[in-house]
């Protein structure tokens, strides 16, 4: 059993996996400190505080603290507007110099609209004949 459990603990996609968890863990650390102390505090100068916790509303003798959503809500939405500028920043400082953009492989079906192959002779979708695109 202990021979299994060894060569199931290292096994290289699962060591591969449990390095990428640490490392995700991590850069999620870095990002939520760059939000609450960078981002946040811009924002709170521009907006205001950007806390809507204090919003509630009464039904019956319930609160519905409808705050806390919305503040939770902005607070994604502000780590998720980092991150897109972090991935970005990443491809465009890892993309080679001079380099020509990747062509498309999508093309919309003439016919249905629905996005096929650029290859493709014939819609999956709809199942319209086709003219290909030249490679």
């Amino acid at each position: 059993m202990w021979k299994e459990f060894k060569a199931f603990a290292l096994k290289g996609n699962l060591v591969d996996l449990a390095v990428a968890f640490v490392l995700g863990l991590a850069f999620a650390a870095v990002v939520n400190a760059l939000v609450a102390n960078v981002v946040m505090p811009l924002v709170a100068a521009i907006f205001g505080q950007p806390n809507f916790d204090a919003l509630t509303f009464k039904v019956g003798d319930g609160v519905i603290a409808y705050g806390v959503f919305l503040t939770a809500l902005v607070n994604f939405l502000i780590v998720a507007l980092v991150l897109f500028a972090i991935v970005k920043a990443y491809q465009q400082a890892t993309r080679p110099r001079g380099a020509e953009p990747e062509p498309p492989t999508l093309r919309a079906c003439p016919h249905c609209i629905s996005d096929i192959p650029v290859r493709a002779s014939r819609c999956p979708h709809c199942t319209s004949e086709i003219q290909p695109e030249a490679a």
